[in-house]
C-alpha cells in the first residue's frame, strides 16, 4: 500500500506543519509514504483553518482519500479563501437555502469573525465529511461537530500524538528562571502558541489581578505573536504588569527551554474550533500540569491529570482559585504533572498513533 501524505510540513510555522513532520516519520516505519503523491493507494489529507491548506483540501475533495480535520471548524478558512458568492454557495451547501440571508450577514461582518461565537457554531465541514472515505478526528467534540453535518460519515477518534520533547536539564532551568527574576517559590504560570481572542487572555489577566490580591506569589509568561492587530493594541498595557513576562515567537529550542521553565500551561478556549492543543498535549508530556476550559474536546484526559475550568461567570474566579492554590500547594501542581505525563506517554505516544492512522488508512 502507497500512502500520500498531503499536510505544510516544516518550515511552515503552524503546529499542523511540525505535527505532520512527526506523523510522517512514524507512518513510514509501517510502510511507503510518499509526500504530495501523484498516484497512491490511499491519500492521507491533513486539513486546516488557514490559507496553507488551499491546495490540499480542493484535493480531497477531487480525489477523496482520508481527512484529518486538525480543526473541525473550517469557518474560518471559507473566510479566507473564498469569494463573496463562493463564501455563500458554500454555507448554502452546509445549512440550507433558507440560510442564505445569515450567510450574507456573516461575510459582511466577517472582521468580528475571531470572536463572534456564530463563526464558531457553523463549523462548514458538511462537504469534505460527505466525500472523504474517513474523517480523523482527535477527539469526541470535533466528533461530535462532523457528525451533525454529515450522520453517514465514517468517523475516527485518534489522539493528538505527543511530539517527542527536548527539554533542558534543571541546572539550565533554574538559571533560566533566575534570568527571568522568578524566584523557586514563583509559581509561573504560562499561556503559549498564537494569541487569538479565543484564548482567553483577558479573563486570564483578570484572574492573575484576582491572584495578587490574595497574596499569591505568582507570575504569567505571555507567549507568542498576536494573530489580531486590534488585539494587541488592546492587551499591550494589560501587558505591562511587572509580573507579567512577555515573548514572541520562539524556536523549538527556545520553546522546551520556556516550557521547562514553566510550573503550570493555562490552555483556555472559547469559542471552540474543535481542535486538540498540540501545546497542551507536549506540556502534559513533560510533566506539566494544565488548566482548560471545560468541554468535550477534553473529556478524554483524566481528572486527576489536569484542570478544567468552567464558562460563564465562574471563570475568572476558578481560574484565580486554582492559581492561588497550586501556588501556596506546589507539590499538588507537581502530582497533577506526574498523572499527565503519564496518561500522554500511555495514550499519544507516536508509536501508538501511527498504528491507529496505519489501520485507519488500510481499512479505508
Amino acid at each position: 500500500m502507497t500512502v500520500g501524505f498531503f499536510s505544510p510540513l516544516p518550515p511552515s510555522p503552524t503546529g499542523v506543519a511540525d505535527y505532520s513532520a512527526v506523523l510522517l516519520e512514524a507512518l513510514r516505519k509501517h510502510g511507503r509514504v510518499e509526500v504530495d503523491a501523484e498516484r497512491c493507494d490511499i491519500a492521507l489529507y491533513h486539513i486546516g483553518n488557514n490559507r496553507l491548506h488551499r491546495e490540499i483540501y480542493a484535493r480531497a475533495l477531487s480525489q477523496p482519500g482520508v481527512a484529518v480535520l486538525h480543526d473541525a471548524v473550517l469557518h474560518h478558512f471559507f473566510l479566507g479563501t473564498l469569494s463573496h458568492d463562493a463564501y455563500i454557495a458554500e454555507f448554502v451547501h452546509n445549512y440550507g437555502e433558507w440560510m442564505r440571508g445569515l450567510a450574507t450577514e456573516l461575510w459582511a461582518n466577517r472582521a468580528r469573525s475571531a470572536a463572534d461565537p456564530r463563526y464558531f457554531e457553523y463549523a462548514m465541514v458538511k462537504r469534505i465529511a460527505e466525500v472523504s472515505r474517513a474523517i480523523i478526528v482527535h477527539n469526541p467534540g470535533a466528533a461530535a461537530i462532523v457528525k451533525r453535518h454529515a450522520p453517514n460519515a465514517r468517523i475516527i477518534e485518534i489522539p493528538h500524538l505527543s511530539i517527542p520533547a527536548s527539554p533542558p536539564d534543571s541546572i539550565e532551568t533554574l538559571r533560566l528562571r533566575d534570568k527571568l527574576g522568578v524566584g523557586p517559590r514563583t509559581l509561573l504560570a504560562g499561556v503559549f502558541g498564537h494569541l487569538r481572542e479565543s484564548k482567553r487572555l483577558s479573563v486570564i489577566l483578570r484572574a492573575m489581578e484576582r491572584a495578587w490580591s490574595a497574596g499569591a506569589d505568582v507570575k504569567l509568561l505571555v507567549q507568542g505573536t498576536f494573530a489580531s492587530s486590534d488585539l494587541e493594541r488592546a492587551s499591550a498595557h494589560l501587558l505591562e504588569h511587572p509580573r507579567i513576562l512577555r515573548m514572541g515567537f520562539l524556536d523549538e529550542p527556545d520553546f522546551w527551554r520556556y516550557a521547562a521553565a514553566t510550573d503550570v500551561c493555562l490552555n483556555l478556549r472559547h469559542p471552540t474550533a474543535g481542535e486538540t492543543s498540540g501545546i497542551a498535549i507536549r506540556m502534559m508530556g513533560i510533566g506539566k500540569p494544565v488548566i482548560f476550559t471545560a468541554g468535550d474536546e477534553v473529556s478524554r484526559l483524566p481528572e486527576n491529570a489536569c484542570l478544567r475550568v468552567d464558562l460563564g461567570v465562574q471563570e475568572e474566579e476558578m481560574l484565580a482559585g486554582y492559581l492561588v492554590w497550586l501556588a501556596s500547594e506546589r507539590e499538588a501542581g507537581i502530582e497533577i504533572g506526574r498523572n499527565a505525563a503519564r496518561h500522554i506517554a500511555e495514550h499519544h505516544a507516536i508509536e501508538k498513533v501511527a498504528e491507529q492512522y496505519w489501520e485507519a488508512l488500510r481499512k479505508s
